[in-house]
């Protein structure tokens, strides 16, 4: 059996797309619930380690590894039975995981970063914690659902261009 770049393509944009959509779903199932159990300082302390330590090669090619294989496959199933799938899962793994992640998430993380939380009086890292927490974890369930409706879009992609 002799696969083709398209094939190839778009299999590496469900992979891709399909373990940014895991890593965000399991975070909202076990870290995010975890991390409601414990103190606001641990929290924050918490939040800080974990959003230095996720920028990384792994984490950025699945993060960012989905937009340009998505892309490639949607040019290249042009004029097919899947193009359809495969734009609105570019567009909604674009807008919905990428620029919620870029203009939201972000943001909180970098204002998060900065906090000195040794000279933070505990009712400021009460209140610190109270501005990130919800808004982060909203913006994490919007990308999470984001994601995970972009992989699911290119498994139809797939289903439909492997009958025609």
């Amino acid at each position: 059996m002799e696969l083709s770049i398209k094939a190839i393509t778009l299999f590496a944009a469900v992979i891709l797309t399909g373990l940014s959509a895991g890593l965000f779903y399991a975070w909202e199932f076990s870290v995010i619930p975890g991390t409601k159990r414990v103190c606001d300082h641990t929290y924050i302390e918490t939040m800080q380690m974990i959003n230095r330590a996720i920028i990384n090669p792994a984490f950025m090619l699945i993060f960012l590894g989905p937009l340009p294989v998505q892309l490639l496959s949607t040019y290249l199933f042009k004029g097919t039975a899947g193009f359809g799938f495969l734009v609105a899962a570019l567009l909604t793994y674009f807008f919905g995981t990428v620029l919620v992640t870029a203009l939201g998430n972000v943001p909180l993380n970098n204002a998060l970063d900065v906090l000195d939380l040794e000279s933070l009086s505990s009712e400021q890292i009460v209140n610190q914690r109270s501005r990130y927490e919800l808004k982060w974890n909203r913006l994490h369930a919007i990308r999470t659902a984001f994601s995970v409706i972009s992989f699911l879009l290119l498994l139809a992609a797939a289903f439909v261009s492997n009958k025609s």
